[in-house]
């Protein structure tokens, strides 16, 4: 019988994705004003940066997603104006 699939078995699969760090050291240059300001408030910057470049990144992916699947938005948006929103009577707002 042949079987067909990945040569790696899960246990290998899990302990090379164990492998990879959860996190990656960076280094930046920030402004020194910046910088004492943060430290003085109890800024973590690591957090703080991570944060809004989670952010910028978010706001970045978005108009490509819309982009990418603006034809269904387009056929849902359509469905919904010809027949109204799915289990509207049972709505409590």
């Amino acid at each position: 019988m042949m079987r067909i699939g990945l040569n790696m078995k899960p246990a290998r699969l899990a302990s090379h994705a164990a492998k990879i760090p959860s996190k990656k050291a960076t280094n930046i240059s920030l402004a020194m004003d910046g910088y004492l300001d943060a430290k003085n408030l109890g800024f973590n910057i690591s957090q703080v940066c991570e944060q809004r470049l989670r952010e910028e990144i978010q706001m970045r992916k978005e108009p490509q997603w819309n982009a990418q699947h603006a034809e269904f938005i387009a056929a849902y948006n359509g469905v919904v104006e010809a027949e109204g929103v799915a289990l509207q009577e049972w709505r409590a707002f």
